[in-house]
């Protein structure tokens, strides 16, 4: 198997270290040595030097990787296991050895745009959209995490805009952002397409407002890595919280106590921490858990979910379990992924709110 030199450099210091095994939020789920990255690397060290295969359930294990960056952050010599993990994936993918249920997924993503294969928008939605069809400065970008999985997010988000009455278009055809794209194959010439595809139809705005922090991601890292070129670009948090800070979004303090699961995609990859933080101060009593900020543990996700269920679920039930150790009855997220499994997997009497639905129950 083909690996670049630095992922093999990055392989073989993590192959004998244990520094990041508590981190893993899948490890911790699952509580198998496997999932950790030190588990993954050796695996893979014996796969370069020939004294191993790579067999079905070394593939397998690879895609049991959420790469959310819980290792990177918290090795103190500096190396990056996402790095080799997104490199086998895109090498599985150009040697046709990507696992069938994987391929499923992207064949979806490459014909429909997103990983459920679904076609038409939820009708509340499609009439949300149509209201905006006007061109103006500004694009809300809602992705299809929100627009084919959790519909009612995305009429949300576009609701608290509306509150603070920003002028902004929707795309009726919004493109995929090839966020999907990249963490299933990593960096192929689909991925970079169809994020080239996407700047395209985004480089006519002046702002174009990221609702969902994996895309945001994207456009901000993986485009600038894969030189495709995107301008304008801020999270909706962060817009957001402008509009709150600057007396353009009036909202009131319901005197809700909730805590806050950070996005990894927000507080790691962005460092964006605070303004997520002053939109739920604005509109509720802010508690924190014990892993927050850049700490933050992942709490699940659509695309795992579509092929591994059983994990994301267990991954979403550790953190609701870190939520209630807090006193915590209910968790206020900014991923459209991670709200899903979160609300799945509530327990009685817990709940999980969207920071949208938040700030449409605080408006004035």
């Amino acid at each position: 198997m083909y690996m670049s030199e630095k992922s093999k450099q990055i392989v073989d210091a993590c192959r004998f270290c244990w520094m990041c095994r508590h981190i893993c939020p899948v490890g911790n789920a699952t509580g198998q040595e496997r999932n950790t990255s030190r588990a993954r690397a050796l695996a893979l060290s014996l796969v370069n030097r020939d004294g191993a295969k790579m067999t079905p359930d070394v593939i397998d294990n690879i895609y049991e990787c959420q790469m959310c960056g819980g290792c990177t952050k918290d090795c103190a010599t500096g190396w990056d296991p996402i790095v080799f993990t997104k490199d086998v994936r895109l090498n599985l993918a150009l040697n046709g050895e990507t696992p069938d249920y994987i391929n499923a997924i992207i064949d979806k993503v490459l014909e429909t745009g997103n990983a459920y294969g679904v076609t038409e928008l939820d009708k509340d939605l499609a009439a949300a959209i149509a209201a905006h069809a006007a061109v103006t400065d500004t694009v809300l970008f809602l992705g299809a995490e929100a627009r084919y999985n959790v519909p009612a997010a995305a009429v949300n988000a576009i609701k608290a805009l509306e509150k603070a009455n920003v002028k902004f278009t929707v795309l009726a055809d919004e493109p995929a952002s090839g966020a999907a794209l990249d963490w299933l194959i990593g960096a192929a010439d689909e991925t970079k397409k169809q994020m080239a595809d996407c700047a395209a139809a985004l480089n006519g705005f002046a702002t174009v407002i990221a609702f969902d922090p994996q895309d945001a991601k994207a456009f901000v890292r993986e485009y600038k890595e894969y030189g495709v070129e995107l301008n304008g670009v801020v999270t909706y948090t962060a817009f957001v919280a402008a509009l709150i800070k600057d007396g353009k979004l009036a909202v009131k303090n319901t005197g809700a106590k909730v805590v806050y699961q950070d996005p990894y995609q927000l507080a790691r990859d962005l460092e964006e921490t605070d303004d997520a933080r002053a939109i739920i101060s604005a509109c509720a009593e802010l508690n924190e858990m014990l892993l927050n900020k850049k700490d933050t543990m992942w709490a699940g996700g659509s695309i795992m979910a579509i092929y591994n269920p059983l994990v994301t679920d267990l991954v979403a039930k550790e953190r609701w379990t870190n939520a209630i150790n807090v006193g915590a009855d209910t968790i206020v997220t900014a991923s459209v992924s991670e709200y899903a499994s979160l609300k799945k997997n509530a327990p009685e009497g817990k709940k999980v709110i969207a920071i949208e639905e938040l700030i449409l129950a605080a408006a004035k």
